[in-house]
């Protein structure tokens, strides 16, 4: 990540925010899925798989993210997809987090999934029945938890 932020080749940063793609998310998680959830690695972790669901899922992820906005529409706001958010809208806000992590400031593209996941997690438990989904539905929201704390970790110089 570091180098990712120390270089101004957008090549370099397609590569980094397609690197799921490139290397597994196999490889990924056998890196950063067992890091502490409010560790940089672990919210890299966090960010890849959000981008992973919403590509292999945009038609889910767009519906539940629908659903979502009218009772998260503050964090709709902060996540800033294009309106209407459709998949396509969804697949480019989620690649435009990821870089931001390499381009910008990485407080606010945590901040940015961390909207993302309250809102995904409020449509999910709105929209679907089911303790399956009330259980995914409340670990998405500890996802953002964890995002936000990362972003806070970072902007305190302490994300590790």
């Amino acid at each position: 990540m570091h180098r990712g932020r120390a270089s101004d080749d957008p090549e370099l940063t397609a590569r980094l925010v397609a690197l799921a793609e490139e290397v597994g998310l196999d490889t990924l998680a056998h890196l950063w899925a067992t890091r502490p959830a409010r560790s940089l690695p672990g919210a890299l972790w966090r960010l890849y798989v959000l981008r992973d669901w919403v590509r292999r899922d945009p038609a889910g992820a767009s519906r539940e993210y629908a659903a979502g906005i009218r009772y998260a529409a503050v964090n709709h706001v902060v996540a800033g997809p294009a309106d209407p958010p459709g998949p396509e809208e969804l697949r480019t806000l989620l690649d435009a987090v990821l870089r931001g992590v390499f381009e910008g400031d990485l407080a606010v593209a945590l901040e940015r999934a961390a909207a993302f996941a309250r809102v995904v997690s409020a449509g999910r438990a709105a929209e679907s029945e089911g303790e399956a989904a009330a259980t995914q539905a409340a670990d998405l929201l500890a996802t953002a938890e964890d995002l936000t704390a990362s972003a806070r970790a970072w902007r305190q110089g302490a994300l590790a």
